[in-house]
C-alpha cells in the first residue's frame, strides 16, 4: 500500500526544502525526496562553500596587504589549500545538518532515494512516484542519510513539486575529467592551487572561481565568448570590474572561444580563437569549464507524462504549475534566473497558490543578482541599455566609492553605484553596484523597487553616516542633479 501525502517535493535544495517547510506550515502532510544530500547543490557544492572559500581568499588578501593598514605581520602568510577546503566543507556540513533539523522540526518526512513520477494527480486520484535507491555517487566528503528517513518504495500525493535543481553544462571539447578539466565541483576541493588556470565563461560561477584562484596565487586567464564579462550586468559595472580584475593580474579575453584542448600529463594546451579568427595556443595546469548550467529533468518520467520542457528546463506558468495538473516545478529546473533565493521564493509562491492563498507570479526583474568576487558585484532590475531598448527615457545617477568616507577608511575606495529611474514617473527601475560589500547593500534597492519607490522617497530618506550605504543615496541624488559629495 503506497504511503499517502498531501505534497511530495522532489529535491531538497533551497527551492525544495523551503517549499516543504512552508507546505508543512500550511497544514499539508509533506515529504521531500532527496538522492544525495540535504540542502542540494547550493548548500553542499555551490553558494555556501564557495563563499567560505572566497572568505579565506579575502582574509589572505588583507593579510598580504597588512602594511596598507599600518600593520606588520611577523612571519609569512601562506595559503594552505587543504585547510581552506576543510573549512569550506565544515561550513557546508554544519548547514546540511541544519536543514535536517528544520525538516524534522516542521514534521516533514524525508524519503531517501531517486524519484520518478509514475502519474500526476487526476481529479480525486492522487499522483504517484516511485523512489528507488540512489545510483548517483556523492562526491566526497559525502553526507549520510539522516536517521529516521524513509526509503525506496511507492508514494502518493495530491500535489507533486519538482525541485531537482541543475548541473554544470557540458560543451563538446570541454568535457570535464575531474583531473585536468574541472567543473565547479572539482574547483571547490583542489588538492593544490594550480600555478596557471584557464576559466572558460565569465558568468558568476566563472568569475568567482577566477577571483578566488587569482587571489590564492594562480596565473588566471578568463575566456568569454561575448564582448563583455559578467554578461548580465550593466556595461559600466562590468567594465569597472574588468579593470579591477586586470589590475590584479588576471588576463581576460572577450569575444573569444576555446576551440581545442590537448591534454598533457599534468597540464593542458588550449587553442583559443578570437572573433577575428586569430588562434593562439597556451598551456595551463588546470581548466575550469563554467559555461552555465542545465536543469535536472532526466529520469523523472516527465516525457511519459507529457510535461513541457524547453531548453533543458520545465515550463511553468509563474505559480509553479506545469501543463500537467497536479505537477509543479520550482527553482533552477524551472528556468532562469538560476539563483537560490529565486528558488526559495518561487517555492513559497507555488505552495501558497496550491493552498488557495493570494499569490502573485514572481517578478523576475525584482530578483537581485550577486557575484562574490573581489570586487563584489550586485544588481537588480533593468540595465541602462535594456531600459533604453524598451523605449524608456531614463535618468541615471552614478556615485564612485572614492567619494565615500567609510569606503576610504576600509581601504576599499574603488567602486561604483549606479541607479536608473524612469524619467516620466520617477520610478526606480534598476540599480547596479560594484565594490566593497555591495552584495549586502543591494537589498535596500530591492525593497525600494518592491515598494514601487520613486526618487522622492529615496532622496528624503536619511542614510546613516559613516556607511557604504550613503553611496546609494548619493547615486540617487546624482540622477536628479543634486549630488553633494562629488
Amino acid at each position: 500500500m503506497a504511503e499517502n501525502f498531501d505534497v511530495i517535493v522532489i529535491g531538497s535544495g533551497p527551492g525544495g526544502y523551503v517549499t516543504a517547510i512552508r507546505s508543512a506550515q500550511l497544514g499539508f502532510k509533506t515529504a521531500v525526496v532527496e538522492r544525495e544530500h540535504l540542502g542540494g547543490i547550493c548548500l553542499n557544492w555551490g553558494c555556501i562553500p564557495t563563499k567560505a572559500l572566497l572568505r579565506s581568499a579575502e582574509i589572505y588578501h588583507y593579510a598580504t596587504h597588512a602594511r596598507d593598514y599600518g600593520l606588520t605581520l611577523n612571519g609569512t602568510v601562506t595559503p594552505d589549500p587543504a585547510a581552506v577546503v576543510k573549512r569550506s566543507r565544515a561550513v557546508s556540513a554544519q548547514l546540511n545538518g541544519g536543514v535536517g533539523f528544520l525538516l524534522k522540526k516542521n514534521k516533514v518526512s524525508v524519503i531517501w532515494g531517486e524519484a520518478a513520477v509514475e502519474r500526476a494527480a487526476r481529479g480525486d486520484a492522487p499522483g504517484q512516484i516511485v523512489v528507488r535507491a540512489s545510483t548517483k555517487p556523492a562526491m566526497q566528503p559525502a553526507h549520510p542519510a539522516p536517521k529516521g528517513t524513509l526509503g525506496p518504495g511507492t508514494y502518493e500525493a495530491k500535489h507533486i513539486i519538482v525541485a531537482t535543481g541543475a548541473r554544470p553544462r557540458v560543451l563538446p571539447g570541454l568535457e570535464p575529467d575531474g583531473k585536468l578539466v574541472w567543473t565547479y565541483f572539482e574547483a571547490m576541493i583542489p588538492s593544490a592551487i594550480p600555478k596557471s588556470l584557464l576559466v572558460v565563461g565569465s558568468g558568476a560561477i566563472g568569475i568567482e572561481f577566477a577571483s578566488f584562484f587569482r587571489t590564492m596565487g594562480s596565473d588566471v586567464t578568463v575566456v568569454e565568448l561575448l564582448q563583455q564579462i559578467l554578461p548580465v550586468e550593466d556595461h559600466e559595472i562590468a567594465a569597472h570590474a574588468r579593470r579591477r580584475f586586470e589590475k590584479q593580474g588576471m588576463k581576460i579575453m572577450t569575444g573569444a572561444k576555446v576551440t581545442g584542448l590537448e591534454k598533457q600529463a599534468d597540464s593542458i594546451v588550449a587553442t583559443i580563437e578570437d572573433d577575428k579568427g586569430k588562434r593562439v595556443e597556451a598551456e595551463f595546469q588546470r581548466v575550469i569549464s563554467a559555461v552555465g548550467v542545465v536543469g535536472n529533468t532526466e529520469g523523472l518520467g516527465l516525457e511519459k507524462l507529457g510535461v513541457t520542457v524547453e531548453r533543458g528546463t520545465i515550463v511553468t506558468d509563474g505559480l509553479g504549475r506545469t501543463n500537467v495538473p497536479g505537477l509543479y516545478a520550482v527553482g533552477d529546473v524551472a528556468g532562469p534566473p538560476m539563483l537560490a533565493h529565486k528558488a526559495e521564493h518561487e517555492g513559497v509562491v507555488c505552495i501558497e497558490a496550491i493552498k488557495g492563498l493570494l499569490a502573485h507570479a514572481l517578478d523576475k526583474l525584482k530578483i537581485p543578482g550577486c557575484t562574490y568576487c573581489h570586487p563584489q558585484v550586485a544588481s537588480v532590475g533593468l540595465t541602462e541599455n535594456k531600459a533604453k531598448e524598451q523605449g524608456r527615457t531614463v535618468k541615471v545617477g552614478r556615485f564612485p566609492l572614492q567619494g565615500n568616507g567609510k569606503a576610504i577608511a576600509l581601504g576599499e575606495p574603488e567602486g561604483l553605484v549606479k541607479t536608473i529611474f524612469d524619467a516620466k514617473t520617477g520610478q526606480l527601475i534598476g540599480a547596479h553596484l560594484v565594490g566593497a560589500e555591495v552584495t549586502e547593500l543591494i537589498q535596500g534597492f530591492v525593497i525600494a523597487m518592491n515598494l514601487e519607490t520613486t526618487e522622492e522617497e529615496l532622496i528624503d530618506a536619511v542614510f546613516p553616516h559613516p556607511t557604504l550605504s550613503e553611496t546609494m543615496h548619493e547615486s540617487v541624488l546624482d540622477a536628479y542633479g543634486r549630488v553633494i559629495h562629488m
